[in-house]
């Protein structure tokens, strides 16, 4: 016989459906966003920057890595408002259309030795549009999910945005695994631009099914619509915008992983391109086991325990993975960056899209969400560039590890002082005493 459904409780299959669609969406967004990281590592200092110095070449590559990151705190203004005052549906669809075509552009750029200094500068115009994009991809993603939820499974159903998250880093990894294979003149002059390419899949694909989902019923029922939610924000829920933002930061530990770390082992230690990029897959793959096993978790015991013991032992992790890198011992760089990236970067990635959400009332859930978490990414997003400065050369790693411990220190205190939330009944989320709990 089946159970009844509870008050408040989606329709049957909801939130599987809205859970898939943001798994495949942001799959698809961020194999978009994260192949970029990759060819910034292994070859935009050579294509876009070849009149500097290897270093400097380097720097500025990753420099551009960041600047997609400058554009998302304008993005979550922009992209924020419309979800909070249109509807989730409408960013999703905007996020994927706008990625898609900013990273088939690059894609299509002239090298720097065709057309000079313009194609330094249209790679930056295009890695913001990128990051505009990606600004509102979850926010958007955690909003329709966490809004489509059962309330006893709102960690498990929102982290399936961030194993997406990941799927993408497998798949834009695993693109330029044959492309960096290549002979270096093949990998220069068009290997490289494959996988940017063949994001006109991911146009049609994101479209397609971003364009079947429903509105949530949670942003259908609210009525108190507010034509400035940013205002409404800022004013009423100030303190948890601040919490988010530092919190963010933990992020630093994923551009670290994806972008630092390779950048170090090849261009410095001086090892192969294809097997630091298998550990960056490896990672991934453990790591679409690991985001829903935490969060399930968290929706037990609760997101704080969860999130702080995960990124606690990201911060010593860290200088683990460096430290291996730096010795050039292939079996502890795999099992360390497993261990990191695939195991204890998932407990703080699978929590933190239901723990941000629940701190918000659906009135400005999204604004909240991306306007927070896109700041704190900023900081991560120039992380690798800071790495280069402040850790120069084969024993950098030690500072750079210690600076990533730090940025992973103001995580746990903006944690710690949070509210717990994981019993919090959907309607009371961001507007009654936490005292309310839902039934166990």
């Amino acid at each position: 016989m089946t159970e009844p459904r509870k008050p408040g409780d989606p329709a049957p299959g909801t939130p599987r459906t809205a859970a898939i669609a943001a798994w495949i969406g942001s799959a698809l967004e961020y194999y978009d966003f994260f192949i970029y990281g990759t060819a910034a590592a292994l070859v935009f200092n050579d294509i876009f920057f070849p009149d500097a110095s290897p270093a400097t070449g380097t720097l500025l590559a990753l420099a551009s890595f960041g600047v997609g990151y400058v554009a998302r705190p304008v993005g979550a203004l922009v992209l924020g408002h419309v979800g909070d005052r249109f509807g989730r549906k409408r960013v999703l669809v905007m996020t994927v259309l706008l990625m898609g075509l900013a990273t088939v552009g690059i894609g299509c750029l002239p090298s720097y030795d065709q057309i000079g200094v313009a194609a330094p500068i249209l790679l930056v115009t295009l890695r913001l549009l990128q990051g505009f994009s990606a600004a509102g991809e979850q926010a958007g993603a955690n909003s329709m999910t966490l809004e489509h939820s059962p309330e006893h499974r709102r960690g498990y159903y929102t982290s399936f945005t961030l194993s997406g998250t990941q799927a993408g880093q497998i798949l834009g990894t695993a693109a330029f695994l044959p492309v960096a294979a290549l002979p270096q003149e093949q990998l220069m002059s068009w290997g490289w631009r494959v996988p940017f390419w063949l994001s006109a899949i991911v146009v049609v694909a994101g479209l397609l099914i971003r364009r079947s989902l429903d509105e949530t019923p949670v942003f259908e029922r609210e009525t108190d619509h507010s034509k400035l939610p940013l205002v409404v924000l800022l004013r009423e829920h100030w303190g948890d915008v601040l919490r988010v933002v530092v919190a963010s930061a933990v992020a630093t530990v994923s551009t670290m992983f994806t972008v630092h770390a390779l950048s170090y082992a090849v261009n410095t230690v001086g090892l192969q391109r294809t097997p630091m990029l298998w550990v960056g897959v490896l990672a991934n793959v453990v790591a679409l086991a690991a985001i829903p096993l935490c969060a399930l978790l968290s929706d037990r015991v609760g997101r704080k325990p969860v999130f702080i013991g995960g990124t606690a032992a990201c911060a010593v992790l860290m200088f683990g993975y460096l430290g291996s890198i730096s010795t050039g011992d292939y079996t502890l760089i795999f099992a360390s960056g497993i261990l990191l990236f695939g195991v204890a970067y998932s407990a703080p990635n699978g929590v933190w899209p239901a723990f941000y959400a629940e701190m918000f009332p659906p009135k400005v859930r999204l604004s909240g969400m991306a306007i927070g978490t896109q700041i704190g990414f900023a900081i991560a997003g120039f992380s690798p560039t800071i790495a280069e400065a402040i850790g120069p050369g084969r024993d950098g790693w030690i500072a750079v590890s210690a600076f990533t411990a730090g940025l992973c220190l103001l995580n746990i205190i903006a944690v710690a002082t949070g509210r717990e939330t994981h019993r919090v009944r959907t309607a009371d989320l961001g507007t009654r005493p936490v005292e309310d709990p839902v039934p166990a």
